[in-house]
């Protein structure tokens, strides 16, 4: 299950899906203590889609824009450096250094 296709969901929809996926996973989760699981990684692949759905209805709840930016729009726009005033040197935490007496 992809986000993308989750994103064009209803949320009736949606909350069939997660309901379908919860009750799979309580089977999965039975059939392992059972032990009649073969394949225990189902039970990842579950949870991940639930935890899916659960974000996809949590960004329609805040109002989140699910379009993906263009690259271009990922980086800032590059500006010259500013140079930057030199500032007085701080002393190093610490110990302090003796000089040796010769």
């Amino acid at each position: 299950m992809q986000v993308q296709d989750l994103r064009v969901l209803e949320v009736d929809e949606l909350g069939g899906r997660l309901r379908v996926a919860r009750r799979e996973l309580y089977e999965l989760r039975f059939k392992h203590a059972v032990g009649q699981l073969e394949d225990s990684s189902q039970i990842s692949k579950v949870r991940h889609d639930i935890a899916r759905i659960m974000t996809v209805l949590r960004e329609r709840d805040f109002g989140i824009l699910a379009s993906t930016p263009e690259p271009e729009e990922l980086l800032p726009a590059a500006e010259p450096i500013a140079e930057q005033p030199e500032e007085a040197v701080k002393p190093k935490r610490g110990r302090k250094k003796t000089e040796e007496k010769s």
